[in-house]
């Protein structure tokens, strides 16, 4: 069975996959209201480096949603290890299992992108709690490119579609979030900070099949340097 980029992604288990690292993380939710009261649902957790982060610093509760399994054994194991209290879940963000407005914060690292866009808002705000908001980090398309070099990039990294910045926004406003903010973070990556360095948390017999994926990813970051960004996205319910 062929590995997929996100398939080695659990494989290596890459902690701050997204745009910006856990550094970016850390950034935009300084700027919001959180106390030990706050409920906080972080979408695709992956390793759950980012929940065992909003729960140690700011003591409130935590849930952390994960469909790959790889990525959702990892996280359990991270977390039962520190005895912190985050409610991991089993589960997909266009189906999200929670009760209607449950939570005052949600945060999507680089995971939007990848599902079903519209319905996966449409979930997102269901759960949020009246004026609750939505932090999202995501891929965006900064220029028009070809359609064969657009396509060969979707199909790699397994996204459902690769917006531009105002396509975000109208996404986003169909889905009837308000007070849509979109920001575009230029401060590259500091390759000496080991503080905020990419984690790793390997899984045992890895393949040169995923060795190649990653191999194919650093020349996709290369060539599409200037072509695909991020963007975050804060808005409320």
């Amino acid at each position: 069975m062929k590995n997929t980029y996100l398939d080695c992604l659990a494989l290596f288990g890459v902690g701050g996959a997204h745009p910006g690292g856990l550094k970016l993380t850390r950034e935009i939710l300084a700027q919001e209201q959180i106390d030990s009261s706050s409920r906080i649902l972080d979408i695709g957790c992956g390793t759950g480096q980012t929940a065992a982060f909003i729960s140690n610093h700011y003591n409130c509760h935590v849930s952390a949603l994960e469909n790959n399994k790889v990525m959702l054994e990892k996280a359990e194991e991270r977390l039962s290890t520190i005895s912190l209290p985050v409610t991991i879940v089993e589960g997909k963000a266009e189906e999200l299992p929670f009760e209607d407005n449950h939570f005052d914060i949600i945060l999507s690292e680089s995971v939007i992108s990848f599902t079903e866009q519209p319905v996966t808002l449409s979930e997102l705000k269901r759960v949020l709690k009246p004026n609750g908001v939505l932090l999202g980090i995501e891929m965006t398309l900064e220029k028009l490119i070809d359609k064969q070099e657009l396509e060969a990039f979707i199909h790699f990294y397994g996204v459902t579609r690769l917006q531009t910045e105002d396509e975000w926004f109208e996404t986003v406003k169909e889905a009837g979030f308000s007070a849509i903010r979109i920001t575009k973070n230029d401060e590259d990556p500091d390759e000496e900070d080991l503080e905020n360095a990419t984690e790793f948390y390997l899984s045992e017999n890895i393949t040169d099949e995923c060795f190649s994926v990653l191999e194919t990813h650093e020349q996709f970051t290369k060539d599409f340097k200037d072509i695909v960004g991020y963007r975050v996205i804060r808005c409320t319910k």
